[in-house]
């Protein structure tokens, strides 16, 4: 095969869950809210087996120390454990909307994501893996990673 598909031990996996989104992108079209397309892909999983939670609040602590809680990451679907998928309404993507799935994939230890956007007349997707410094970094069962696009400078005392 040509060109940069990478084969991984969960394209079973993801090749269901991108059928799941196309049968709702074929069924709706864009146009609609993405809680409308969140609903349809859990109806979706749940007729096709797929184990998911859907919109888990998953605890991020700053990078420092590990022992304060600085917000969470809500990503919309963490699926059979492995997969995390987040769903888009828009005319296109970007880097930031990367950047979030891989923030998603460090903090929760998922191999892989997924990004679909349900905005364009073809469902766009794509599979990210977390960067190998992510991956390689994991304190006290907590992934320590917090993005630049997310950081914020403290004032100096």
């Amino acid at each position: 095969m040509t060109g940069k598909f990478i084969e991984t031990p969960y394209d079973h996996l993801t090749y269901r869950i991108i059928g799941c989104a196309m049968a709702v992108h074929r069924r709706r079209g864009p146009g609609y809210r993405e809680d409308t397309y969140q609903r349809d892909l859990e109806v979706r999983f749940a007729e096709n087996g797929l184990a998911y939670v859907a919109q888990k609040n998953i605890e991020v602590y700053d990078s420092e120390n590990g022992d304060v809680l600085v917000g969470y990451y809500i990503p919309d679907f963490i699926v059979e454990e492995k997969v995390v998928v987040e769903i888009k309404a828009l005319r296109g993507l970007d880097n930031s909307h990367i950047a979030q799935v891989i923030a998603y994939l460090a903090v929760t230890g998922c191999p892989i994501g997924l990004l679909l956007n349900f905005g364009t007349r073809s469902l766009q997707k794509r599979r990210i893996f977390p960067p190998r410094d992510v991956v390689e970094h994991r304190v006290n069962r907590q992934w320590l990673f917090m993005p630049d696009w997310l950081k914020v400078e403290q004032p100096e005392a």
